[in-house]
């Protein structure tokens, strides 16, 4: 469904990713673990070229485009395979939320405002925030602001959701909220690739876990693989440090 090849990317002479490849099949759940700086987030954000990649090719089902040579209709066919949802919620601030969420359907999905509603009403409802469609993201937490943004990305009904570490800037039970809409979506059938601190969420939401340090990807499998048998040295410790942070 989705397949990374040789995805290099470097920033101001320091070579973020290094040669990634990645393999995702349709309807897993990915979540990108690893050090902060490791290059999670700027691998999703070149998934769907808010960053381009220096070298590699990026497959999503039939479409594969080569960075060196991508164009920017290329980039625009492949940002409409995916939705992205971001750490900072980016909701529109003078927007009511039934606008935030229609927003993407109408402008570059070029729906009908009745059609888009209807869509952005059924995904709010999905995230449980049916009641709040007439306010604006300053009078929500930041958890619903969050849920807001997956109801948002959900409503373009993509190939893809690439989710930047999406509870960072939460308190625990904010979170909580937030893991648990994910955890409804991830039983929708939706491909995600997650970039996340949330190790409770890796082991028992994710069905795949790629743990990555310095710009590569150190080891990659189950849930169960990664966290109780992992066959890296780095990826023991890397758990065993999470698991007992005192010892």
């Amino acid at each position: 469904m989705i397949n990374l090849k040789g995805i290099e990317k470097t920033f101001d002479g320091n070579k973020v990713l290094k040669g990634i490849n990645l393999e995702i099949k349709s309807g897993e759940v990915v979540a990108l673990i690893g050090p902060s700086g490791t290059g999670k987030t700027t691998l999703l954000r070149t998934i769907n070229f808010l960053e381009k990649a220096d070298k590699g090719s990026i497959t999503i089902d039939e479409l594969t485009i080569d960075n060196e040579q991508v164009s920017e209709k290329d980039m625009i066919l492949m940002r409409r395979q995916t939705a992205m949802v971001f750490q900072n919620y980016n909701l529109f601030r003078n927007k009511t939320i039934l606008e935030n969420v229609m927003e993407g359907l109408i402008v570059v999905q070029k729906k009908s405002k009745e059609e888009a509603e209807k869509i952005a009403r059924q995904e709010i409802e999905r995230v449980g925030l049916l009641d709040k469609v007439e306010q604006y993201p300053i009078e929500l937490s930041g958890g619903q602001q969050q849920r807001i943004g997956i109801a948002r990305a959900m409503a373009l009904h993509p190939k893809v959701m690439l989710l930047d570490e999406p509870t960072s800037s939460l308190d625990p039970e904010r979170s909580l909220e937030v893991l648990k809409v994910l955890q409804k979506v991830a039983k929708t059938g939706m491909t995600m690739v997650i970039a996340t601190h949330e190790m409770d969420f890796a082991k028992y939401v994710s069905n795949h876990v790629v743990f990555m340090e310095n710009g590569h990807i150190v080891e990659e499998g189950s849930p169960e693989k990664i966290f109780t048998d992992p066959s890296q040295e780095r990826t023991k410790q890397f758990v065993q440090e999470l698991e007992n942070p005192f010892t």
